[in-house]
């Protein structure tokens, strides 16, 4: 059984937009740009932004991308812009320029990592196509990352989808991301699709690449914080609790600010 939200979905849908369009007017910006997956995350992102009345570019950069995330994408964007004049969109096919990055990179290396590093590598070239399009319009990269992955388990590529101006669905569990995706009728292709990052170029899903579901993940962020230990669990439990841990800690890195080396006054 699904996790349950908790949160009030019209008001935290209200404190959101008014948050991103202050946001936005302060930086003296035209409105958001939002690369455009075919999940849950980035249909609610730009939803969100859609409701400030500022500028909203989706942006679709395929990179041999499986024709059911495609399709989802394209019919969420023609539903937005349905319902929303302040909203465009661009398709970037990448294709052919991560291809191109493949031949120039040495690929004699452990398999597993040359699979990781070139599934990183997908999402620095949508982060970068991203920039330059805000770059040229004035508007901000808006991100798509919610609770669970940017604080929880670190489930993202630094500099690539965490290569953002505002995180407004950072502070959502994932629970909460489906709870406010249902309240702004996101469509149900989308809502019953399994979470997927796309950057394999297969079917993996999220879950079979963490070793556990969101729903899991976020019982063991909330134990965690309330001064668990594994030892507390037992079975399943304990085994999702050891894999949260785990990638809690690896993935530090991308959560903490980037470490500075401080040259003490008496070296200058």
């Amino acid at each position: 059984m699904a996790k349950k939200s908790t949160i009030q979905t019209e008001k935290v849908n209200d404190y959101i937009v008014q948050w991103l369009k202050e946001y936005a007017t302060t930086a003296k910006v035209n409105g958001f740009v939002i690369g455009i997956s075919g999940g849950i995350d980035s249909a609610l992102t730009s939803i969100l932004c859609a409701q400030t009345g500022l500028k909203v570019l989706c942006v679709e950069m395929p990179i041999h991308q499986a024709k059911s995330e495609v399709s989802r994408g394209r019919e969420h964007i023609k539903t937005l812009k349905d319902c929303f004049s302040n909203v465009s969109n661009i398709e970037v096919d990448l294709s052919a320029t991560f291809d191109a990055f493949k031949t120039s990179v040495p690929d004699d290396l452990n398999l597993d990592k040359l699979n990781l590093s070139l599934a990183n590598s997908r999402a620095r070239l949508r982060m970068s196509t991203l920039y330059y399009l805000a770059g040229i319009h004035g508007l901000l990269v808006a991100g798509t990352g919610n609770k669970i992955e940017d604080f929880g388990v670190g489930f993202y590529t630094k500099y690539g989808d965490g290569g953002v101006d505002v995180s407004p669905i950072a502070d959502l569990m994932k629970s909460d991301v489906y709870a406010l995706s249902a309240f702004l009728s996101v469509s149900e292709s989308i809502l019953t699709a399994a979470p997927t990052d796309g950057l394999f170029g297969d079917s993996r899903t999220d879950e079979e690449q963490l070793g556990a579901s969101y729903d899991e993940l976020e019982e063991a962020m909330l134990a965690d914080k309330a001064g668990n230990t594994a030892e507390n669990f037992w079975g399943r439990q304990q085994e999702v609790f050891k894999i949260y841990k785990r990638l809690n800690t690896i993935n530090q890195h991308k959560m903490n600010p980037i470490p500075v080396c401080l040259i003490p006054d008496t070296l200058k």
